[in-house]
């Protein structure tokens, strides 16, 4: 299995569905060497990594009705929907504490990717790297557009990574591992549509023009790159899971029977194809998925 990648598409509060399939991955002691996640898909992916057992559960349903988590009043505030010094700073190292020595001592590489403010171009950090600086490297991957500000890594100013790379499979295969296991937030037969906000995008982002050209291109980047996933599945190369019920959750859902019911799914979904998949991980020659 050393030569297979797990992709995580971000997603918001979607990425419920991610918690759920990871949750069943660590009930089988299933770690991938090679993990590249954007958004939620990397703030998962963490604590896959570091071992910890319904933590994405617990931090993203558990505290979904604490207004510094998620609200209006942040909006307002700090220009920020989320909560991010709650989430990433209070939650990971008091509420809910991130079992840092472990996620930094595991084996398994994480690749979290961000969007570069001034170009307009992904940038991909690494664990092996930068794990010292994880928390603020999942942050910026997490900064989703006009609802929280750029962080500041390493001058540079960074935004959400499923911005300029939605899915980073191409980033996997291009780090060398030819066959990969993506785990989506969106459903079977989902295509991106173009944003019916660019004016708006060119006036919020005038500071980072770039930024408003990724945005209004997002949903090509998006469909091209699930055009790559279709050759790559019909050469045997990709195993995909994905909601098999598109229950209706938003990016910025609140409910938490709704984010319950998503994270259930994820976790039945990988359980359902589990030998299939577990076929795929050993079959030296590929097979469809």
């Amino acid at each position: 299995m050393q030569d297979i990648g797990l992709v995580l598409e971000g997603g918001g509060m979607k990425g419920l569905y991610t918690a759920g399939a990871l949750e069943f991955f660590m009930e089988q002691e299933l770690y991938f060497p090679y993990v590249i996640g954007v958004s939620a898909g990397a703030c998962m992916a963490a604590s896959y990594l570091s071992r910890q057992k319904d933590r994405n559960r617990k931090v993203n349903i558990d505290f979904v009705d604490d207004a510094r988590f998620i609200s209006y009043s942040n909006l307002w505030k700090k220009r920020q929907l989320f909560g991010m010094d709650f989430i990433f700073d209070e939650i990971p190292n008091k509420l809910v504490p991130f079992d840092f020595d472990t996620f930094l001592s595991s084996k398994e590489e994480l690749v979290v990717g961000t969007t570069d403010c001034a170009t307009g171009k992904p940038v991909y950090y690494t664990k092996a790297e930068d794990g010292h600086a994880m928390l603020t490297l999942i942050r910026a991957s997490s900064s989703l557009p006009f609802v929280a500000p750029s962080v500041s890594y390493k001058d540079k100013h960074l935004l959400d990574g499923g911005i300029s790379d939605p899915i980073p499979v191409k980033k996997a295969r291009a780090d060398g591992f030819s066959k990969n296991v993506v785990v989506m937030t969106k459903p079977k037969d989902y295509r991106k549509k173009r944003s019916k906000f660019s004016s708006v995008m060119k006036m919020i982002y005038r500071k980072y023009p770039k930024i408003s050209e990724q945005l209004n291109q997002r949903y090509v980047t998006y469909n091209d790159t699930l055009d790559f996933m279709e050759e790559e599945k019909q050469n045997d190369r990709l195993f995909v899971i994905q909601p098999s019920v598109d229950l209706e959750v938003s990016r910025a859902e609140r409910d938490p029977a709704k984010l319950t019911s998503l994270y259930k799914l994820g976790y039945e979904d990988a359980k359902k194809q589990y030998a299939s998949l577990q076929y795929f991980l050993n079959s030296h020659t590929p097979i469809h998925s």
